[in-house]
């Protein structure tokens, strides 16, 4: 398996991820090929894609993948299961993880003993999957060791028998923005839209931006390309930002008071831009 992810994603800071593939551990045969997708984030995922019976292999798997020089995030088994424990002690002695996905998190110390628990500054990123997460959101929000927040979409909706309408899931999605703001984190990770492609995904992207989320999980590689076009900059954004940019440069002011804030929203624009490699085509 080459060690080498994307250069472009590996050199993307994972605050401003915005695709996240996840790939089942009981395959390693497909990393490869997530690892050398346009994902900005890839999660190694030893949960739900996993059975029972194949948690051990797959957790050799991961960390001899991690070991080889595969760099990657790795979803581990919920802090109930007796796999949490063993999950962590495998990963606390590996190299080039980039962070862990703690799935079904809904208290804030399942955050801070999961940070306890693995090697010293290893990101969290809080997958809310239920109700009960959802209501501690912001508390796990500004739980130390907490990175980003998450939305586990399938298993919300099994827990709270909510449809996959985007208004029936709305104010699940908005309480995480607030949260993740509330905690000076960066934008949520939305969930999955399986099985989603051309408009449909853009569709499902265009709810994602227009809540505030900033990032997306995926299933399939096919889908990364989409959902990193659809949660950047769009060229009509990146147009105005460099225009109202050189005006400011060029001494021109706005007196009214929305100048500073569109300003502020211009050149934040042209950070995201510069980022994604898309300012200067």
């Amino acid at each position: 398996m080459s060690p080498y992810r994307n250069q472009r994603a590996a050199a993307l800071p994972a605050r401003l991820s915005r695709s996240w593939l996840l790939v089942s551990a009981t395959d390693p045969s497909a990393f490869p090929a997530a690892l050398a997708s346009e994902a900005d984030s890839v999660i190694f995922d030893l949960e739900d894609a996993v059975p029972a019976e194949g948690k051990a292999q797959a957790r050799h798997d991961v960390v001899e993948a991690l070991n080889a020089g595969a760099s990657a995030w790795v979803r581990i088994n919920d802090i109930s299961t007796p796999y949490w424990e063993e999950d962590l002690a495998a990963l606390s002695r590996v190299e080039h993880l980039r962070g862990i996905v703690l799935a079904k998190t809904e208290h804030p110390d399942h955050i801070t003993k999961t940070a306890m628990m693995a090697a010293a500054g290893t990101p969290v990123v809080a997958l809310i999957e239920s109700a009960v997460g959802l209501v501690n959101a912001n508390d796990i929000a500004r739980a130390p060791g907490v990175f980003r927040l998450a939305f586990g979409v399938g298993d919300f909706r099994r827990d709270t028998g909510t449809s996959g309408d985007p208004m029936a899931l709305a104010f699940a999605r908005s309480t995480l923005v607030v949260a993740s703001r509330v905690g000076e984190l960066p934008g949520p990770i939305d969930g999955p839209s399986v099985g989603a492609a051309g408009e449909e995904l853009a569709a499902a992207c265009e709810v994602t931006h227009s809540m505030g989320m900033t990032g997306k999980l995926c299933l399939d590689p096919a889908q990364t390309d989409g959902i990193n076009r659809a949660l950047a900059p769009s060229d009509q954004e990146i147009t105005w930002a460099r225009e109202l940019i050189a005006k400011h440069d060029a001494g021109e002011t706005v007196g009214d008071g929305s100048y500073l804030p569109r300003l502020a929203r211009a050149r934040k624009v042209s950070e995201l831009a510069q980022t994604y490699g898309l300012w200067n085509r």
